[in-house]
């Protein structure tokens, strides 16, 4: 039942109308942690007056989460986190049901805790977690809102939206657990699960609503030091890659790099490890002489012990998409994105700027 005096800000907007609030009344959506990305979604979600809510999370309230997860207090310290957000949404609107689930998320329970939800929202800290996340959400056709944060950084995006892309095509595999950073380990500005948070409250609003354009096929990044937000497009992996971004090339956390410009550096010394993330077939084909290694751009988390970490690499496709793919997945495998590069245009600029510089066959 939707309160009117509550809504009404919501009821006064030509895209929710008493129509839509209504549609977030009988909502059901699943929150997967409730630490920093779930405090802010769960606060918004239910401000917004989502019907459902149902809080996974397994953890207790440590004095250090009070920093970022503002949706608990010192008198939750030592309880568990599920709960605490459960009261945090019962004193803001008894109407709203709310389930807290302290369990593990894990494969044995996963399908039975996400059946009847409209939604999940992923709120960890746990890569093995998300992809198990995506592989329930696509068994059971259920879009999934993702978010991710790192010291000044964040991320968010949808999948599994309307067959839209999934976490598997932007990240293939899972990077070795010794190369995934933590906030414990790591760190946080305490600001950056709040900003992400809020985002992915908005984009599981408009999911809900089916109002605007939902952020399937697109990785939003945002760097609070910089307060640059970036947006990457990426596709399904069962169909081919997107090869133009809708960025400008100097707009992504990563360097971009004209073919000239790396040539010119190459000549006065640069010695990059210089990846060719295309397939076998297309090196077969043809190739820059200069590059020393190849391996596909969904299989690069497979080469770890190829890429050094301690070394600029620079890295190129057909024309300059999927490398930009493979560059993010080093980065979520802990690489410093000032280290990497991405060839502009791929070996197509190349073959034009150098073009003695191309081994064919």
């Amino acid at each position: 039942m939707v309160n009117i005096d509550r809504h009404s800000r919501h009821i006064l907007l030509p895209q929710v109308g008493a129509e839509g609030q209504a549609r977030l009344a009988k909502a059901r959506i699943l929150c997967v942690g409730a630490g920093g990305l779930g405090s802010p979604v769960i606060q918004y979600l239910a401000a917004a007056g989502v019907g459902h809510l149902t809080l996974i999370d397994d953890d207790n309230v440590d004095i250090s989460n009070l920093q970022r997860q503002v949706i608990h207090r010192s008198t939750d310290i030592g309880h568990p986190k599920a709960d605490s957000a459960k009261r945090f949404v019962n004193d803001l609107d008894p109407n709203i049901s709310v389930a807290s689930k302290v369990v593990r998320l894990n494969s044995e329970n996963a399908n039975e805790l996400f059946k009847g939800h409209d939604l999940v929202i992923d709120g960890t800290d746990n890569i093995p977690t998300r992809y198990l996340i995506d592989d329930t959400c696509m068994e059971l056709g259920i879009p999934w809102v993702y978010g991710s944060v790192y010291r000044f950084e964040g991320q968010a995006s949808v999948f599994n939206y309307k067959g839209g892309p999934r976490y598997r095509d932007l990240f293939p595999v899972a990077p070795p657990d010794e190369l995934i950073p933590s906030c414990a380990d790591a760190g946080v500005i305490g600001v950056i699960p709040g900003l992400i948070g809020c985002i992915q409250a908005s984009e599981a609003i408009k999911i809900i609503l089916e109002i605007g354009t939902p952020l399937s096929g697109k990785l939003l990044i945002y760097d609070s030091l910089e307060s640059k937000q970036r947006i990457l497009s990426f596709g399904n992996s069962n169909s081919e890659q997107v090869e133009k971004s809708d960025i400008p090339a100097n707009e992504l956390m990563f360097h971009t790099i004209p073919p000239s410009k790396a040539i010119e550096k190459m000549d006065e010394g640069w010695n990059p490890c210089f990846i060719d993330v295309r397939s076998q077939n297309e090196w077969d084909q043809a190739r820059i002489s200069k590059a020393v290694y190849m391996c596909p751009h969904d299989e690069i988390l497979s080469a770890i012990d190829q890429i050094p970490k301690d070394q600029d690499v620079l890295v190129h496709c057909r024309s300059g998409m999927r490398s930009q793919i493979a560059i993010m997945q080093l980065i979520q495998a802990g690489y410093d994105a000032s280290k990497l590069y991405n060839l502009s245009g791929g070996i197509l600029d190349w073959a034009e700027t150098n073009p003695e510089g191309i081994i064919h066959g």
